[in-house]
């Protein structure tokens, strides 16, 4: 059962599934769903989705673009490929839950955006590190999305920082240059597609 959202979508868009597909990395293969529902059944976050993978795909199928790209499934994939792996039609379904993210944030177009967010935050501590910094990304996020939460997560993230398992302050990698110029060039290669 395909969940609908609030509101009516635009007509469909029949060029949709062309759409999605162009603007994954890789072939997607996303043209021979079979919509068995192994990647939905396979996934670890997938009880956070308000839709499954195969449900968004019959959506992408249907033209329905503002119900996928206002969809929170691709920010809640954790990137871990065991749909792909399981998939018995070779779909890259990671790849395409990133060409999501990347089409919903250029439309300015994700629903709720915790998720987003902390994509953007996590994005923007790599650039400026070259790594993830715990305590940058979660104390953030905690005061923009969860401060409610604030009070029971904090006596872990002390204990954390007083164990020294975390760092309070950033450690930018070695090599910080290479890494701007990598991103650099895939930022050039993409605009190039």
């Amino acid at each position: 059962m395909v969940v609908e959202h609030s509101g009516a979508d635009a007509a469909p868009d029949s060029a949709f599934l062309e759409e999605v597909m162009g603007a994954t990395a890789v072939p997607s293969r996303l043209d021979h769903c079979i919509q068995c529902g192994t990647c939905g059944g396979s996934c670890p976050s997938g009880p956070e989705m308000d839709h499954t993978p195969r449900q968004l795909f019959a959506l992408i199928r249907a033209g329905r673009r503002d119900a996928v790209l206002s969809s929170n499934a691709p920010w809640m994939c954790v990137s871990c490929y065991y749909c792909v792996v399981r998939c018995p039609q070779a779909i890259q379904i990671t790849d395409v839950m990133y060409a999501l993210k990347t089409m919903a944030t250029r439309a300015h177009a994700a629903g709720d955006r915790t998720a987003s967010d902390f994509s953007r935050l996590f994005i923007w501590n790599v650039e400026h590190f070259g790594r993830s910094y715990e305590v940058g990304l979660v104390g953030p996020h905690y005061l923009r999305h969860h401060l409610g939460r604030l009070p029971g997560v904090a006596p872990m993230g002390i204990g954390l920082l007083a164990k020294g398992r975390i760092p309070l302050a950033p450690a930018r990698i070695k090599g910080l240059a290479g890494l701007h110029a990598i991103l650099a060039r895939a930022a050039e290669l993409e605009a190039a597609r």
